[in-house]
This record gives C-alpha cells, sequence and structure tokens, in this order.
C-alpha cells in the first residue's frame, strides 16, 4: 500500500464534494455566514444535499496511539525503504528480519 500524500484531493470525497460546492456558488456575494450556509445548503451532490451545520468552537483533532498500543502494532507494519512515511505493507504475523 502506497499512500498519496495529505494535501493529494485525487480520492478524498471531501476535496471533490468541495469543488461542485465551489461551481454551484459560483459567482454569489457570500459576505455572511449565513449566506454561506443557506447556499451550501441548496447544493446537490450525488442526489444528495449536505449536512450544513455551523461549528462555533474547536473541533477535537485527530486520535493518537499511545506508545504502548503503537508498540503492539509496529511488528506488523513494514516500510518501504525509499518511501518510508507513506510506502506501509501491513502483514496479519510480524515478521523478523
Amino acid at each position: 500500500m502506497v499512500y498519496y500524500p495529505p494535501c493529494h484531493s485525487k480520492y478524498n470525497p471531501i476535496e471533490r464534494g468541495w469543488s461542485y460546492l465551489e461551481k454551484h456558488w459560483n459567482g454569489s456575494l457570500l459576505n455572511t455566514v449565513t449566506s454561506v450556509l443557506e447556499w451550501t445548503k441548496t447544493m446537490v451532490w450525488k442526489c444528495m444535499n449536505p449536512i450544513v451545520k455551523l461549528l462555533d468552537q474547536p473541533y477535537q483533532k485527530g486520535v493518537r496511539l499511545s506508545k504502548q498500543e503503537l508498540a503492539e502494532i509496529q511488528p506488523h507494519i513494514i516500510r518501504h525503504p525509499e518511501l518510508k512515511k507513506w510506502g506501509v505493507t501491513i502483514v496479519p504475523e510480524p515478521v523478523n528480519y
């Protein structure tokens, strides 16, 4: 398995949805939070309207593994020698080289 870099949007459905949203509100004056929310609610993508909510407080960022949890799964992860960050093989049984 080789990952795309985090900024790559090729297979990210959120990023793909943004392009439809930008086309939907193209040329509209979005000068208030209310206008952005209302325009977003009227968009249709893949026969669905988005669920739109205003987040008025910080949201919790990504979940991290503890050192103990990471140590338990680390033997199952083999990193590509040249693509250490992105090239990963996950095996069910630990491999000892």
